[in-house]
């Protein structure tokens, strides 16, 4: 496979209006062009006319680019930033509820869930409510462990992301399996996304 081609974990933020059909609009026009969409999360920010989609999308950066150029086609779409050479931190949340047969596995579960910094915010006689935030990696890896004990039920709100206090370059999580590569410079050396150009909120 050519590096060109190589697939990477893209993480967009955009600005959107807030009116009726935004949501149908995006989706649709992801849908339409056949992009791959691993997570889409919209919520409300500080300013009350706006809000806030964070977008997590698989592919070249041929891919990446084409999104980019789709999402600030659509009207209601204010102001799109990709963070692929931005250090940023990026949180997961998930409720999970987890059978437990016994209180010796219900005390398994909960050590578990104290390994990972999880709460358990509901308790049942037959299963464990637990609540985990974190990096995809960590909800995965918790998923994994409590898996054989039998999940019941499990809810997660997709990614949201925000750069951290000052934009450095980094290099863009890889999916697995794939090489990780720095992405070629179209500008200046030190070309990362500038504090002035990231969405609020």
């Amino acid at each position: 496979m050519s590096e060109t081609s190589q697939t990477w974990r893209h993480v967009i933020a955009a600005l959107v209006t807030n009116e009726p059909g935004v949501l149908a609009q995006v989706a649709g026009m992801f849908a339409a062009r056949g992009f791959n969409i691993d997570s889409l999360v919209v919520g409300r920010t500080d300013n009350p006319e706006l809000s806030r989609m964070t977008i997590v999308v698989s592919g070249d950066d041929a891919v990446l680019e084409q999104v980019r150029k789709q999402l600030q086609k659509l009207v209601p779409v204010v102001k799109v930033v990709d963070y692929q050479d931005t250090a940023f931190v990026e949180r997961d949340l998930m409720l999970v509820q987890v059978a437990v047969g016994d209180a010796h596995k219900r005390q398994e579960i909960i050590t578990i869930a104290d390994l990972f910094r999880a709460k358990v915010v509901d308790v049942a006689s037959d299963r464990l409510m637990v609540e985990l935030a974190g990096t995809e990696g960590k909800i995965e890896a918790f998923i994994d462990l409590v898996q054989p004990y039998g999940i019941v039920e499990l809810a997660r709100t997709g990614i949201i992301a925000m750069p951290r206090g000052r934009a450095t370059s980094s290099d863009r999580p890889a999916l697995a399996g794939t090489a990780r590569r720095g992405k070629p410079s179209e500008g200046p050396a030190d070309s990362g996304v500038d504090d002035a150009d990231l969405p609020p909120g």
